[in-house]
């Protein structure tokens, strides 16, 4: 089971650390921001699963954190959890309409805060908000962007598959085959926040396969960087020897063995200015077809 990422923002020291220290001990790779730009950074490096916000905090307030998070594409879908002092009825209220997903006011119960953080996590994750390993927008996040970019002019579809990634799941195990996509996440958002826009989308669409939309004139860097740094990074997730080789050594169905080339990255690209889309279908399938001809 893949570890689920809690950011913590709270400039408290004792009361950050104490959650740090519980929600680890819950299995939870937790991380801390003091700050609240220190938290939009953090967050746009890498994607938490939630976040447990503090609304008073030293430079920016909590509701201003929780408006930026919603206002941009990449992290409107994060659950959020306001932690606060204050315990009336309007702060309650304005969080809510900010788009946070629950609330929880100081002195609080840890076993309640526990409830609420995997109950917030359970209902992203079955309503297909997010994928349990990347923490990447999935499902239903993904049809509102292609139904959305259908009705626009100015945009680049890219569709990313890992080469090879199955073949590496039954000879490295789950538990590296999951750590590979979220190295891959982390490397989408790292490429999009630095070559694209804060209004480009990230999705995982499951399994090996994810989604970048941008637009047309970032598209071609996006790519090209991605294609290099996937193929060259994700060497570090192989062994020595296999790094050495070029290739895995695996077992087929007629019990031969044979080479299996390192992961890369097939990637193919359709835009607005490609074909006149008439379902969100197309857009996928089109985009499907030009990375399979990637390889």
């Amino acid at each position: 089971m893949s570890k689920h990422r809690l950011l913590i923002v709270e400039d408290d020291f004792d009361i950050s650390n104490m959650l740090r220290i519980y929600f680890a001990g819950q299995g939870y790779e937790v991380d801390v921001a003091p700050r609240g730009s220190g938290a939009l950074e953090k967050t746009r490096q890498n994607l938490p699963h939630l976040i447990v916000l503090d609304i008073m905090l030293p430079d920016i307030d909590g509701y201003e954190v929780c408006r930026k998070l919603r206002t941009s594409t990449r992290t409107s879908h994060i659950p959020v959890i306001f932690l606060t002092q204050k315990d009336e009825r309007s702060d309650r209220l304005q969080g809510l309409e900010l788009g946070a997903d629950d609330y929880i006011t100081k002195p609080f119960d840890i076993e309640e805060l526990k409830l609420r953080v995997q109950n917030a996590i359970a209902r992203a994750e079955r309503e297909s908000l997010t994928d349990p390993r990347s923490g990447l927008p999935s499902g239903r996040l993904i049809e509102d962007q292609l139904r959305r970019i259908i009705r626009s002019d100015d945009w680049a579809l890219m569709d990313i598959r890992i080469n090879h990634y199955q073949p590496f799941k039954e000879e490295y195990g789950f538990v590296a085959a999951d750590d590979v996509l979220r190295f891959a996440a982390m490397l989408l958002n790292e490429i999009v926040d630095e070559k694209g826009t804060p209004d480009d989308f990230i999705g995982h669409a499951g399994g090996d396969n994810f989604i970048v939309i941008t637009t047309r004139d970032n598209v071609s860097e996006i790519r090209d960087t991605v294609k290099i740094r996937l193929g060259e990074e994700i060497l570090t997730h192989y062994n020595f020897m296999d790094r050495e080789q070029g290739h895995i050594t695996t077992t087929n169905d007629a019990g031969e063995q044979e080479n299996v080339p390192l992961m890369s990255a097939g990637i193919g690209v359709v835009s607005a200015s490609d074909y006149q889309f008439a379902d969100i279908r197309e857009i996928t399938e089109m985009a499907a077809e030009v990375r399979r001809s990637d390889g």
